[in-house]
């Protein structure tokens, strides 16, 4: 991931103090911008966490996002505009270790309730890839023991877990509670609506965790492989294997022992289908495909909703996940 953190000056911010983000939000693209809109003015980092406000928000609140439709959330550089425009919003939504400048800017920022969904539900460790993680091993703790700026780049990688939580419908309720919680504290004209539109993703969540589990109950394999490591949550909560061809950087460059590795894995473990997403290059999926005969589809790890989405909002397109997924694995 090559993110360049940028330092604003107190000049820098002041000259566009006035300016709103444009049109960032992630569900319209003709949204007005935030701050003084006459509703509570929520900033979310990305799409989970805009799709979140604006069930749990309702009428109340108006919710723009800091990466746009299309954008690769990783890569996202915060720009002195959307620095600025936070000082004018209400609360900023954020999942602390994914985008690194959105961490810098909210952190920096006087706005008053900060809602980090990665302290709303707990970040296991996934995504490392055997024989890549071992052949860098020495390298890393170098970089790490001199700050190289390498390290800083791929720092999420290595610190705080795997973020991808919305991923696990069970992790993205307790989230739904948390940020319903913050709203209610932070608005308390409109906390029972607040309390009301959460109970009710929840439930929505929970059933799609259901139908996750009866989905997946019945396979002929426990072993998936994708293009990169986001699916380690959902791995885990279904009792599924994630090999993942790069780390969780999906940037990351997979070495030649990890597609040999690859290679041998599928063989064995009776793999069907190599996963690409929508926001990413296809082309290592279909190289490794190629390689050992296998098929390619796309299992979307919903960052941003785009017109190649298989759906309209975060529960079709994990709906559709779920059918790639059955297909892959041999579900019954």
């Amino acid at each position: 991931m090559n993110v360049r953190r940028r330092h604003i000056s107190t000049v820098a911010l002041a000259a566009v103090a006035a300016l709103g983000f444009g049109t960032l939000t992630a569900c319209s693209s003709d949204s007005a911008a935030a701050g003084d809109t006459g509703t509570f003015d929520v900033v979310a980092s990305f799409y989970p966490m805009a799709f979140l406000a604006e069930r749990i928000g309702g009428e109340h609140v108006h919710v723009t996002s800091l990466t746009q439709p299309g954008q690769e959330p990783h890569d996202l550089e915060i720009s002195a505009r959307q620095t600025a425009q936070l000082e004018e919003s209400d609360a900023a939504l954020y999942l602390k270790g994914l985008q690194p400048s959105v961490d810098e800017a909210i952190g920096q920022s006087p706005i008053a309730t900060k809602i980090d969904a990665a302290g709303l539900t707990s970040l296991e460790e996934h995504g490392t890839e055997a024989g890549h993680d071992e052949e860098h091993e020495d390298e890393h703790a170098h970089e790490d023991e001199h700050g190289d700026e390498h390290g800083d780049e791929h720092g999420h990688e290595h610190e705080g877990g795997d973020p991808h939580i919305w991923l696990d419908p069970v992790k993205y309720a307790e989230v739904a509670e948390g940020v319903g919680k913050a709203f209610q504290k932070a608005d308390p004209d409109h906390a029972a609506d607040y309390r009301a539109n959460t109970a009710a993703l929840v439930k929505d969540l929970k059933a799609l965790d259901a139908k996750f589990r009866t989905g997946l109950a019945d396979r002929e394999t426990d072993v998936f492989v994708t293009t990169h490591a986001a699916f380690g949550h959902l791995a885990e909560r279904y009792g599924l294997t994630e090999e993942a061809i790069s780390g969780l950087d999906p940037d990351t460059e997979p070495s030649g022992a990890r597609v040999k590795e690859l290679q041998k894995i599928a063989k064995e473990d009776g793999v069907t289908t190599v996963f690409y997403e929508t926001l990413v290059s296809d082309k290592t999926a279909k190289t490794l495909a190629g390689d050992t005969g296998l098929k390619t589809d796309v299992l979307d790890p919903v960052e941003g909703i785009t017109e190649k989405s298989r759906g309209e909002d975060y529960f079709q397109v994990m709906e559709a996940n779920l059918t790639a997924l059955r297909t892959a694995l041999g579900a019954r």
